[in-house]
């Protein structure tokens, strides 16, 4: 089934780490009919890189150059005609030029959970560079809700993934 979005071709996934973006994103471009795009994965095919190493090697604020740079091309082809569901990463939607990208054609969700949700998917990976310590996880958390909180609709991430992408479809846009 392919459905039409009012307004724009692409629904933005934010969020914090662990709020289930990804696994949200595949089953909603699914059950749209869309492509799906991990902006992360993304990254690592273009870079060869993993994004842990991105953020050793390079730091941050190249690593934040890249993914602009690869969600701008996201939305140029959503814009084309390639509607699709994109799960950007927990600090992509921080970005002030990512917002701003968005507000020229994009669907920003925030998939909201508990900060103990959120730190009991993500505390046993190794590969989340910015879920080490607990005590910076809660921070960056505290930091982010804000801007978070600016995103078109906010969807509790809290439940399962088809109770999610469940509550998506009754949001106003289709």
């Amino acid at each position: 089934m392919h459905i039409k979005l009012k307004g724009s071709p692409v629904i933005c996934l934010i969020g914090f780490m662990g709020c289930g973006k990804t696994t949200v994103g595949r089953l909603l471009a699914e059950r749209l009919g869309w492509a799906f795009v991990d902006l992360d994965d993304e990254i690592e095919r273009r870079t060869g890189a993993p994004i842990l190493e991105i953020f050793e090697h390079e730091g941050e604020p190249r690593f934040r150059d890249i993914e602009h740079e690869a969600l701008r091309e996201q939305l140029a082809l959503a814009h084309k005609g390639q509607a699709r569901v994109l799960a950007l990463g927990g600090g992509a939607f921080v970005e002030p030029r990512n917002r701003d990208r968005l507000e020229l054609g994009g669907l920003a969700i925030w998939l909201d959970c508990p900060l103990e949700t959120l730190w009991n998917r993500v505390s046993s990976f190794t590969t989340r560079p910015l879920a080490r310590d607990r005590q910076q996880f809660e921070r960056l958390y505290q930091e982010r809700l804000p801007l978070y909180g600016l995103a078109d609709f906010t969807v509790s991430g809290d439940g399962s993934p088809a109770q999610v992408v469940d509550t998506i479809e009754k949001l106003p846009l289709f």
